[in-house]
């Protein structure tokens, strides 16, 4: 999938450094980038959307002692 992004004029001269000195292309750091970062974007904006949904009362809690007693797990 073809994606465009535009970058801070700082960012890109870095990024043209790098790939320039290494041989490799901005492509492939900014693949690398994303992928690094993506599973923690994901927990905070899963875990902020979840919140909200609790907080407007659409999203059910249940406490630890629950879920052990519907597992049978009581001690």
């Amino acid at each position: 999938m073809a994606t465009s992004i535009r970058l801070p004029d700082d960012i890109e001269k870095r990024l043209d450094a790098l790939a320039r000195l290494t041989g490799r292309t901005k492509a492939f750091y900014i693949r690398e980038m994303i992928a690094e970062k993506i599973d923690d974007m994901e927990d905070y904006y899963l875990a902020a959307h979840r919140s909200e949904k609790i907080r407007q009362g659409k999203e059910k809690v249940v406490s630890a002692e629950e879920v052990r007693e519907a597992l049978g797990l009581q001690d």
